[in-house]
């Protein structure tokens, strides 16, 4: 009896000390961590918006986004997941990122980030997480393809099979529609909730 109460003890001890141990690694490795994730952000933001100086959060989007994926019938379909002012070094707004998903890819969700200009202009699109198929889908990485959205100044976007001829028509993938139509639906969203940013005098606060 003796025994089990002193190796009961001896558990306890072992995993109290544990605990402590573990409390105390995470206490030194946050502040490193959430210093790493800031500047991944804001790398992943600049790719998109190299004019931009620094970049200020928009807050309670949830209620807009929700707006821009009805007017563009996406519900369910796409999110926004962050939206952030970019700022010149005055600390005037001239563009919008989005970090955007698109829920449509063929091997899962497919999120990206995105810069609008504030005429509407896309500055373009940077992919941050794709699962699509070696070879197909996943040419969506590609600045062949990603490229395509950058600089234009249109209303929705379209993808296409035959040979891209109008200012809104993107080139699909070969052998990867799915993938194409994912990521042209979520631009298109992050168009929407741009207009919707844009037309609430948000951009002007």
């Amino acid at each position: 009896m003796n025994k089990i109460i002193k190796d009961t003890l001896i558990l306890m001890a072992i995993t109290l000390v544990s605990g402590l141990l573990l409390g105390m690694v995470y206490e030194v490795t946050k502040e490193p961590i959430r210093k790493q994730e800031e500047e991944q952000k804001v790398e992943a933001c600049q790719n998109v918006f190299s004019d931009a100086a620094s970049f200020e959060q928009i807050e309670e989007i949830e209620t807009m986004a929700q707006t821009s994926l009805t007017n563009v019938g996406m519900e369910g379909k796409a999110q926004i997941d962050e939206a952030l002012k970019a700022l010149d070094e005055e600390g005037n707004t001239i563009g919008v990122v989005m970090q955007i998903t698109s829920k449509e890819g063929y091997g899962g969700d497919i999120q990206f980030t995105m810069g609008v200009q504030n005429d509407g202009t896309v500055n373009g699109i940077s992919i941050l997480s794709i699962s699509e198929t070696a070879g197909l889908g996943m040419r969506a990485t590609t600045e062949e393809f990603k490229s395509q959205f950058a600089g234009k100044n249109v209303d929705t976007f379209v993808y296409t099979k035959s040979g891209a001829t109008q200012e809104n028509e993107i080139d699909a993938l070969s052998g990867a529609t799915v993938t194409t139509n994912a990521v042209t639906d979520g631009v298109n969203v992050g168009l929407s909730f741009f207009r919707t940013l844009s037309e609430g005098g948000i951009l002007n606060e």
